[in-house]
């Protein structure tokens, strides 16, 4: 991909499925990769991963629900790879449960984690990039958030909002030439996922019938989303913003 070697770049949930195979892409690209992760031990995997394969990481144990702690991992990260060029806001958490049999703690820990995350990311990132007018921000946010999904209402609305975000942010920025784009996985094969089949019978069955649902007739997997992720924050993508681009093997069609 066009434009990305030496950018710096920061990728929440660095080491999780999905995350990591990011950063391994984006190192592979040229990038500096900031590996954001509230679990030092798998954000540390993912850096001896991209260094192992001759890239540059750095790992930082940050917990995105809190926005003083996002301004300090920001900024010492920065310190050491420079000014944050791409935001990859990737950490998410769901939960297999029906609307009504959740509570307050469950939709606050939903609503904290999946959409006050990447606005205290986002915030204190493109703070730096609008006073550079410079800057590329790619959310993770997945097709709950345009079609809905049973037993995920609270991560779903809060997807919902990130996308609604995305658009924001591409209008109010454009000018300064800051792009803003999502992706949308569908279901993937992440321990997340795994975790329905713990989530009662129901959750069990639904696991174990989705993937005859893909036209293209297998789940996703973490490596099916980094192209697209790589492309979007290329130079490639340069006259791209605002857009939902949704990888899910042709769940979800739009017109």
């Amino acid at each position: 991909m066009e434009g990305l070697e030496g950018k710096v770049a920061i990728v929440t949930g660095g080491g999780g499925g999905i995350g990591r195979a990011i950063c391994l892409r984006l190192a592979q690209e040229g990038c500096i990769v900031g590996v954001f992760d509230i679990r030092g031990d798998v954000a540390d995997e993912t850096v001896r991963q991209v260094e192992a394969a001759g890239g540059v990481a750095h790992a930082s144990v940050t917990d995105i629900t809190d926005l003083d702690a996002v301004k300090a991992g920001v900024a010492a990260f920065e310190a050491v790879a420079g000014p944050t060029d791409i935001l990859v806001n990737n950490a998410g958490y769901s939960k297999f449960v029906d609307f009504l049999d959740t509570g307050p703690e469950l939709w606050h820990q939903m609503v904290s984690i999946n959409l006050m995350g990447p606005i205290h990311m986002t915030h204190t990132v493109l703070t730096g990039m609008s006073e550079r007018s410079t800057g590329v921000i790619l959310n993770i946010a997945s097709d709950a958030g345009r079609v809905g999904s049973s037993g995920e209402s609270v991560y779903s609305a809060c997807k919902g909002g990130v996308l609604a975000l995305t658009k924001t942010l591409a209008r109010e920025h454009a000018r300064q030439g800051i792009r803003v784009n999502a992706v949308c996985p569908g279901p993937t094969d992440t321990p997340l996922f795994h975790s329905y089949k713990d989530a009662g019978e129901r959750g069990k069955k639904v696991f174990e019938s989705i993937s005859r649902m893909f036209p293209l007739r297998r789940i996703g997997k973490p490596e099916d989303l980094p192209g697209a992720v790589t492309f979007l924050v290329s130079d490639d993508a340069a006259f791209i913003t605002g857009q939902i681009l949704s990888v899910s093997g042709g769940l979800t069609m739009h017109d």
